[in-house]
């Protein structure tokens, strides 16, 4: 199953009793294969054409307005794109291309570190 620039994916929408993690695909998503949360399988059945403000949604180890870009650990991949909505207390996995991207690959991604000075010519101006 693939996904395109714009699909929400919601995991409300089959399963109440979850964390209710929501993503947007930013990018990429010819590959998708499946979303791994609260034990369960989010594919094209949970897409949902707005993501809803639902109460009670658990917020997890990746914060909300994260991006997981599959392409900067996996070059030989689709390039899937996503973006955390809400929810994800659950989350454990999203294969894609058979590939695997965890919340360790935010930290493999280096999100929320500073970048250090950059280097410019040397000499006076």
């Amino acid at each position: 199953m693939a996904l395109k620039k714009g699909d929400i994916l919601d995991e409300f929408k089959r399963h109440q009793q979850s964390c209710g993690l929501v993503v947007k695909v930013m990018g990429g998503g010819e590959g998708f294969e499946r979303i791994v949360c609260c034990g369960h399988d989010l594919t094209e059945e949970d897409l949902v054409p707005d993501a809803e403000i639902i109460r009670g949604r658990k917020k997890g180890s990746l914060p909300p307005a994260v991006v997981l870009d599959e392409k900067k650990l996996y070059q030989d991949s689709c390039g899937l794109r996503v973006m955390i909505i809400d929810g994800g207390a659950g989350f454990t996995e999203i294969r894609c291309c058979g590939h695997v991207l965890t919340a360790s690959s935010m930290r493999d991604l280096q999100y929320g570190k500073m970048r250090g000075p950059e280097a410019g010519p040397a000499g006076t101006a």
